[in-house]
């Protein structure tokens, strides 16, 4: 990548030819301040130009993650810029792929162009698979996979129907659940039962998490989001045991054709609490959003306990994403 005159020169990855973009200076124009909570019909705004299917790029996926990562951000010719810091370098400033109007290319060059002049080392964090190439080209970066920052993405149908041979397990969970609960309960959140689902949370074990920094600060996020469910817009349930006592609730987000489960918690004390809750969250978002055809259960941390969970629903993809140096 260079600048001649007014023009961006790079090469282009996919068809090798040299492409020119107008350049205009807009880097020194972007000007970053703290992401508050305040802020969330801003966000929630650009989070529909999101089209990549990765959880880094929705309304939960920033805001359960704002502290952790030191979230800022500006909004430039109908363009959300996100800084923080880089998901496996520590302290390191890194930019979100830009949300809005603005082409990738000089997008990318904003940014560039805003770190020359504040003395950053421009680095470009959880860039999806199929944009990495592009931003990698337009900034002449190193790209590094973030091992252990992949989404799980499923069928949304299979999920709510664990129908075939793969999901016979799955369903023998459901039953015996079903068997020894028969007059279960499955309920939306609402302020009425809220007290109940944060009851749920305060009894999470995290003893047994490969980094129990990460777990205790997303444990701590799900209290404050649950907490302002109202203004997030988000879609959550609960499950009730036999005696009417909540053994798992669950929280999601849908942003075009996919639902983000942001969090799930159950008794694992209660067999088939967690198969349940899934198998009926699933089916009652996509009666109520005709669209949806995924389900995003987002990263495993590298925790093995969450990767054998995950995989064992037998996701259709895996979301890798990338740092570009």
């Amino acid at each position: 990548m260079r600048i001649s005159g007014n023009q961006l020169v790079y090469k282009d990855v996919y068809s090798g030819y040299i492409k020119t973009q107008p350049f205009v200076n807009d880097g020194k124009r972007l000007e970053f301040r703290p992401l508050l909570l305040s802020d969330m019909d801003v966000v929630r705004h650009y989070v529909n130009y999101n089209h990549y299917r990765t959880c880094d790029y929705t309304l939960g996926g920033i805001f359960m993650w704002v502290d952790y990562f030191g979230y800022e951000y500006c909004v430039f010719d109908d363009t959300l810029f996100i800084k923080g810091s880089s998901e496996n370098h520590p302290g390191l400033v890194a930019f979100s792929l830009p949300l809005g109007t603005m082409p990738i290319d000089r997008s990318v060059v904003a940014i560039m162009e805003y770190c020359e002049a504040n003395n950053i080392k421009p680095t470009f964090s959880a860039i999806p698979a199929d944009k990495v190439d592009v931003v990698a080209s337009v900034c002449g970066g190193k790209i590094e996979k973030l091992d252990g920052w992949s989404d799980y993405l499923y069928d949304a149908k299979s999920l709510a129907s664990l129908q075939g041979k793969a999901y016979s397990k799955k369903r023998n969970h459901v039953n015996r659940f079903l068997i020894e609960n028969p007059a279960y309960k499955f309920e939306m959140i609402t302020k009425n039962n809220m007290a109940e689902v944060l009851d749920l949370l305060s009894k999470t074990d995290l003893s047994e998490k490969s980094d129990k920094n990460i777990a205790s600060y997303e444990l701590a996020q799900c209290y404050d989001v649950l907490s302002n469910m109202d203004k997030c817009l988000f879609d959550g349930a609960l499950l009730r045991t036999q005696d009417g006592c909540v053994c798992a609730m669950t929280l999601g987000e849908v942003v075009g054709d996919t639902l983000y489960v942001h969090i799930e918690k159950m008794n694992h004390d209660i067999s088939g609490a967690g198969e349940t809750i899934n198998k009926l969250f699933a089916a009652e978002i996509i009666g109520r959003y005709q669209g949806v055809r995924f389900i995003n259960r987002e990263e495993d941390m590298n925790d093995e306990g969450l990767r054998f969970a995950k995989m064992s629903y037998h996701p259709t993809d895996l979301l890798d994403k990338y740092n570009v140096l």
